[in-house]
């Protein structure tokens, strides 16, 4: 059911302001309270795009952020619903992320890292003394009060966070980010508040080295390393940390649930109650740069990274349905998950008591369309690669595209340039006729106006001298909305054999 209307309307209190950020259905902007002067951010959510799931996940989450009053938790101050956005007013913290802060700092050490930690548990231990588990704990969404010196930790982004009676167990749907799942989520058994000190104890050895347990370019295989709680401790990095933090993070690490330490218990652990005696204050240089690369590749794009991983998979599927580009035969794709950097799959389990925790999903009929049009660009942008269309070609793609292709021998190339050889000197010109076929496609929603799509795509085309030729490559393509027209920013081919240009050879 729909939450009352609110007596009063956003714009009666706040002034809004520029634009902060955005989400799937929703924008973040800073705003200004009129009474007190005092600056926020606040959360517009574009209600009549939500599906019934989507507004009960909304309700939820205003609901719990209402309970956490903390100061190392991003406070909801005001929810207000009107009649086709509801607006979620919250504290506006203006440090930006604390690894990006970690990194610019003149020193850091092991004391450091604990003071870090610390604060993210106490945020950790008020929501489990109030029925809350986060299930997205990452450093995206660890910020800093303010740009001062010492600022406080703030947890943000409640968007995943359920809610759950005392030390409850139950199947409550697949969600969280990769590198951050705990081993019962990803054997899909009943979880609770565990999963959030697994995620802690992932987060605190990456404080510690700047770089983390568990990684793997395949997601089965990472899946495979945090389901045996296989990770361990390299020399020479980790021979300079104190035994106690190993301690800590070993007993955050715990394969099983029941025998893991809680929020409770680690704040009285002694490498962070004691961490005068305990930790050590030299300065650890390796570890910032380290956590500079770390959040390099965290910045490009969780977009970029999981197309990737999504070619590698994908690739390796023999079957899968086809897209025939030729002239936009509007042929149906099958459904594929929506999942970017966050994963969330509310697939209706049964728990051991046979009781089922989650309705099933309803699927947007706006994701699915977005989804139907990135495929279509993706057939516009091929074709136009098949007949030698560079001023088509342009259009399609960012002036700025980026790209990973095979014969730049793993560099990354930008611009249009690279590009433009083939069109002046191979594409349309040396082929009697081209036909390509996609297989497999999977796309991914990224908000409003970002999307990636990887698939496998097999070119067939006939020589001069009228032979026959078939070549296959796995791709993926990052797609992002600009001035309402989807362009090309990024993309990465793999399986192209010398020569290979554009999914096809260059013919003598």
């Amino acid at each position: 059911m729909a939450a009352p209307l609110a007596c009063t309307r956003f714009s009666d209190n706040y002034e809004l302001k520029e634009e902060l950020g955005k989400g799937a259905f929703s924008v973040v902007r800073r705003c200004v309270q009129k009474s007190t002067g005092l600056e926020f951010a606040a959360k517009i959510i574009n209600t009549k795009k939500l599906s019934a799931r989507d507004f009960q996940k909304l309700e939820r989450e205003a609901r719990i952020c209402r309970k956490l009053q903390h100061p190392n938790i991003v406070r909801l101050h005001d929810s207000i619903q009107e009649e086709n956005f509801h607006y979620l007013v919250f504290d506006l913290v203006t440090g930006g992320e604390l690894f990006e802060d970690i990194v610019a700092r003149e020193f850091y050490s092991e004391a450091d890292a604990s003071h870090c930690i610390q604060q993210i548990l106490e945020s950790v231990n008020h929501c489990h003394q109030n029925g809350v588990v986060h299930r997205d704990l990452k450093p995206e969404n660890l910020l800093l009060a303010s740009k001062a010196k010492g600022a406080a930790v703030k947890l943000a982004d409640f968007g995943l966070a359920i809610e759950v009676q005392g030390e409850q167990q139950a199947w409550f749907g697949f969600a969280g980010t990769p590198g951050y799942l705990s081993p019962e989520v990803l054997k899909k058994e009943p979880y609770g508040k565990p999963v959030d000190i697994w995620a802690c104890g992932v987060i605190l050895y990456i404080l510690l080295v700047g770089y983390p347990p568990f990684w793997d370019e395949d997601q089965h295989r990472l899946y495979a390393q945090i389901k045996a709680g296989a990770y361990d401790y390299p020399s020479p990095e980790w021979d300079t940390v104190t035994p106690e933090a190993k301690n800590l993070i070993n007993q955050m690490l715990t394969v099983n649930p029941s025998k893991r330490i809680t929020a409770a218990e680690a704040l009285k652990h002694p490498w962070i109650c004691q961490r005068e005696r305990v930790a050590s204050v030299v300065h650890r240089q390796e570890t910032v740069d380290c956590l500079k690369k770390f959040n390099a590749r965290r910045k490009l794009k969780g977009a970029i990274l999981t197309t990737m991983l999504a070619t590698r998979n994908f690739s390796k599927c023999g079957g899968g349905r086809s897209i025939v580009v030729k002239k936009g035969d509007g042929s149906q794709v099958k459904e594929s998950t929506d999942s970017s950097t966050t994963l969330e799959d509310d697939d209706v389990k049964e728990d051991k008591k046979g009781v089922v925790d989650r309705s099933s999903t309803v699927i947007a009929k706006d994701a699915e369309a977005r989804r139907q049009e990135i495929i279509k660009m993706t057939e516009q942008l091929i074709e136009a690669i098949n007949t030698g269309d560079f001023e088509a070609y342009t259009k399609i793609c960012d002036p700025h595209l980026t790209a990973f292709e095979p014969e730049a021998m793993g560099n990354l190339v930008e611009g249009m340039d690279f590009h433009k050889f083939y069109f002046d000197n191979v594409l349309g010109k040396n082929c009697k006729a081209v036909n390509t076929t996609i297989l497999n496609p999977h796309v991914h929603l990224l908000g409003d106006d970002a999307a990636c799509i990887a698939y496998v795509r097999l070119t067939q085309y006939m020589d001069k001298h009228g032979q026959a030729h078939t070549h296959q490559s796995e791709e993926s393509r990052v797609w992002h909305k600009k001035d309402n027209k989807w362009q090309n920013v990024h993309f990465h081919r793999s399986g192209g054999t010398g020569g290979a240009a554009f999914g096809f050879s260059a013919h003598k």
